[in-house]
């Protein structure tokens, strides 16, 4: 038998020399201060707007007076200290969740699809199914609820330990950064073969052990699961877009869900407000979940590696904090009225049409500019071959699609009002039994606010720090062709304005 010829060294893709960034957000100190201090953020917000006491807890509005040991009895803090902070059982629980996700991953079929070419030359596969496993988590969960109304024990269990779930994903968090951190150093180095298409990550590789472990080390981290009979991309997983548009994504709606049972089981009813804001962050997430293709050109697939930054975003920050406003709702249930449910969504609407309409012709333009959708606009090619648009949505500003994530940011916000509530106990005159009752006094009214608008100023800003990377890479990236597209479109984010 004649034997098979083996591969030819150039049909091999080799390690590029890596390209090498300098430091971002602060360098090390702006690490270490997102590190450590973000974690405690997302634990002041839930400690502080509770059903305890009240959002914020009535003794922070006079600090000069406040004690310790009445602050730790206004916001619940656990009898076992720090100690009470973290459940085994929880964890574990919030773990078969992830697996649950990564097993509908694998076994649901999906489209296959190749990203962008890499430094080394090739391409990644990958599997979208994301809107699918969704879909199958909801219906679960709907048939859950149905047999067991308000009751259902995934509510329960999620309202009841809900510090606890904090706790055990910022645990998955952490671990998961911590090994993609170890498993980078074993990527090829430059010249070698590199049959995997492992890279470093520009700006993850500066020496730092600190801030590459919250940068990202790896660009695109990837795991073959050892699973027979399944074929190649399905059993390969890509940890960055997997904890990116899988268990903190959906968990965000679920976490919402969870707090309108929470509203119903207390009284007996749903308020306008809460039903918005799940519906409308519901359909922002399932919207996202359906257009996971898209995201292989986005900034963070493409340019960003993979570390805390991300990994503690994607599962912790996203679900946890972007549901503050459902979680105040839920315990103090606001009514909006018709006037101000038009208003919500009006907002919505044109935040919607901006970011879904943008996003869409841009994907559009890069994965096939000969579609009629797309064919009409005008547009400058780089020296590298990459086209630039200068008409349509991208003809009004440079990253016009964040406006609009900006403006639905507000809708999330708004239906709760002039925030700020304190709960009251009484006796039932009733049943006899003591009773709370979330009331909103003069005092406490607006400061909640501070804690539901904080996603809207957050977003805000972040969007611009995002913009002003995207700016600097793509002048790196483009050189004097990014000074005559920013010629032709002058504006960032806000066309005339900004």
């Amino acid at each position: 038998m004649t034997p098979k010829p083996s591969k030819s060294k150039e049909s091999v893709p080799i390690q590029p020399v890596p390209e090498k960034r300098g430091y971002e957000f602060g360098g090390p100190l702006g690490a270490a201060g997102i590190v450590f201090g973000l974690p405690i953020l997302v634990y002041v917000f839930a400690f502080v707007c509770n059903d305890v006491s009240g959002c914020p807890a009535p003794g922070l509005l006079h600090p000069s007076t406040l004690t310790l040991d009445q602050l730790k009895r206004e916001v619940g803090w656990p009898a076992e200290g720090v100690a009470g902070l973290f459940n085994a059982k929880v964890t574990l629980w919030t773990l078969s969740y992830y697996a649950f996700s990564l097993f509908l991953q694998v076994s649901l079929p999906g489209q296959v699809a190749e990203g962008v070419t890499l430094a080394c030359g090739g391409r990644h596969k990958y599997k979208f199914n994301a809107f699918p496993s969704a879909l199958v988590i909801l219906g679960s969960l709907a048939a859950g609820t149905y047999m067991h109304g308000a009751d259902f024990v995934v509510w329960t269990f999620l309202w009841d330990n809900y510090i606890q779930v904090v706790t055990a994903n910022l645990l998955i968090a952490s671990v998961i950064s911590l090994f993609v951190y170890i498993r980078s150093f074993s990527v090829p180095a430059p010249g070698k073969p590199n049959p995997d298409l492992r890279e470093l990550a520009p700006g993850g590789h500066t020496g730092n052990p600190l801030y590459d472990f919250f940068i990202g080390r790896e660009l695109n981290p990837r795991i073959r699961l050892p699973i027979p009979f399944v074929d190649e991309a399905s059993r390969t997983i890509d940890i960055k877009v997997f904890m990116e548009m899988r268990p903190g994504l959906l968990g965000w709606t679920i976490l919402n869900l969870s707090n309108v049972a929470h509203q119903y089981r207390a009284y007996g009813h749903v308020t306008d407000s809460i039903v918005l804001i799940t519906i409308f962050q519901g359909f922002y997430i399932l919207d996202a979940l359906y257009m996971e293709p898209a995201i292989m050109t986005t900034m963070d697939i493409i340019m960003d590696g993979f570390g805390f930054m991300l990994s503690f975003g994607d599962v912790v920050w996203v679900p946890h904090l972007y549901s503050i406003q459902s979680r105040y709702l839920s315990v103090f249930p606001f009514e909006l009225g018709w006037t101000g449910m038009a208003l919500v969504m009006g907002v919505t609407a044109i935040g919607y049409s901006i970011f879904r309409g943008a996003n869409n012709q841009k994907n559009r333009f890069r994965t096939n500019p000969n579609d009629p959708r797309v064919k009409h606009i005008k547009y400058i090619e780089t020296a590298s071959g990459s086209r630039l648009m200068t008409s349509g949505w991208w003809g009004l500003a440079r990253h016009i699609n964040y406006l609009g994530d900006w403006i639905m940011s507000w809708a999330y916000c708004l239906p709760t009002g002039i925030a700020g509530y304190v709960i009251i106990e009484s006796i039932s005159p009733v049943t006899g039994n003591l009773e709370k009752q979330a009331v909103q006094t003069p005092e406490a009214r607006g400061w909640g606010m501070i804690l539901t608008y904080f996603y809207m100023l957050y977003f805000g800003i972040l969007l611009i720090h995002r913009e002003m990377r995207d700016e600097e890479k793509c002048k790196k990236k483009y050189g004097a062709d990014w000074d005559l597209y920013t010629s032709i479109v002058r504006s960032r984010i806000i066309p005339g304005i900004y």
